[in-house]
C-alpha cells in the first residue's frame, strides 16, 4: 500500500521531488518504492526517457484502480476508527490564492483543535477552479475551496461558502469615475476599453466572459495576471480596467470600484468529488466548514 501512495503521488505530481516533498520523505525511498512496485508488477508504469517524466499507457490504465484501492484501505481505518471515536488519516485541500473570502487558517486551527490526529495538506491551484476540478476528479484532492460561474457539476457535492459581487475597477481619472457614474448599467459603454484579466480557467475570468458572450459583445484582454490580487494594482498604474470580485479590489490605490449590472457573483464553494468515497477526516472537515459561523456558510 505504501508503494501504491508513492505511485499516486508521483502520478498526480510528475515529479518524483515534488511527490517526496508531497509525502515529507526522500526522494530516494519513493524512487526505489516506485522501482519496487514495477518490479513486482513486470510493468513500466513511468516512461523516464524525457526530462519531464510522464505514466505510460499502462500506468494510465492502473491509476485509477490504485487510488480505488487505497480508497478501500482508508474505509477500513475509518470504520476501526468509529470504535475508537478517533479519526486519523490526512486531508489534501486545494485552493485559490489570494482569495481570502474564506478565513482557512482558522478552520484549520478549529479542525486541528479538534482531530489533532489528522494531517492536512494544503495545495495552491495551479490552473484556478478549472485545476481544482481536475484534480478533484482524479483523487489528487480531497476537497477544494473553489469557484464557480453556473451550477454545481453533476460530478461534485459542494456548498457555497462566501461570495463576493464583481465590479468594475478603474482608474481614479477615468472617464466612468469622472463623469458622476454611481455604477455600470450597460456594457457596452466598455466597448474601447483594455482589459486586465485572469487567464481562461479562473472562475471571475469565466464569469465575466459568460457575461459579455449572453450580451453578444466581445473584449480585449491586454494583460493575464495569474494572481487575483494583484490584478487591482495594474488598473492602479493606468494599464486598462478589470471586472473583479470586490475583495480583489478593496486596498487598491487610485481607483474607483462600481457596481455592474447583471453580472452574477463571485462564489466560494466548498466541494468534493461525488464519485469518491469520503473518508472520516474529510467528512469532519466539511462538517466543521458548513457548521462555522464565521465561514458564512449556507447550512
Amino acid at each position: 500500500m505504501r508503494q501504491f501512495e508513492f505511485f499516486s503521488a508521483v502520478a498526480s505530481e510528475l515529479s518524483f521531488t515534488r511527490a517526496a516533498d508531497r509525502l515529507t520523505i526522500a526522494q530516494s525511498a519513493v524512487s526505489a518504492g516506485v522501482r519496487s512496485l514495477e518490479n513486482e508488477l513486470g510493468v513500466e508504469l513511468f516512461d523516464r526517457s524525457r526530462r519531464q517524466i510522464r505514466l505510460t499507457s499502462t500506468g494510465e490504465l492502473l491509476l485509477p484502480k490504485v487510488r480505488e484501492a487505497l480508497d478501500a484501505v482508508n474505509g477500513v481505518r475509518d470504520a476501526a476508527e468509529e470504535t475508537t471515536h478517533a479519526i486519523t488519516g490526512s486531508i489534501v485541500i486545494g485552493l485559490m490564492t489570494s482569495v481570502t473570502l474564506v478565513n482557512v487558517p482558522r478552520l484549520l486551527g478549529l479542525f486541528r483543535t479538534g482531530h489533532p490526529g489528522v494531517g492536512v495538506r494544503l495545495r495552491a491551484a495551479r490552473r484556478g477552479s478549472a485545476g481544482l476540478l481536475d484534480e478533484l476528479a482524479t483523487g489528487e484532492l480531497d476537497l477544494a475551496f473553489l469557484a464557480l460561474s453556473g451550477p454545481v457539476p453533476t460530478q461534485l457535492v459542494a456548498a457555497p461558502i462566501s461570495s463576493s459581487p464583481m465590479v468594475l475597477v478603474v482608474p481614479a481619472d477615468h472617464r466612468l469615475a469622472t463623469a458622476g457614474h454611481v455604477g455600470l448599467d450597460h456594457l457596452d459603454d466598455l466597448a474601447p476599453e483594455e482589459f486586465i484579466d485572469l487567464p481562461p480557467g479562473y472562475a471571475s475570468r469565466q464569469i465575466v466572459d459568460e457575461t459579455f458572450a449572453a450580451a453578444g459583445l466581445e473584449r480585449r484582454v491586454m494583460i493575464e495576471v495569474s494572481d487575483i490580487g494583484t490584478a487591482a494594482e495594474y488598473v492602479t498604474n493606468g494599464l486598462g480596467v478589470a471586472l473583479l470580485p470586490e475583495f480583489a479590489a478593496r486596498d487598491a490605490r487610485n481607483v474607483r470600484r462600481l457596481p455592474v449590472a447583471g453580472m452574477p457573483d463571485f462564489t466560494v464553494y466548498l466541494a468534493a468529488s461525488r464519485t469518491r468515497r469520503l473518508s472520516a477526516a474529510v467528512r469532519a472537515f466539511i462538517d466543521l466548514a458548513l457548521a462555522d459561523d464565521e465561514t458564512g456558510a449556507i447550512r
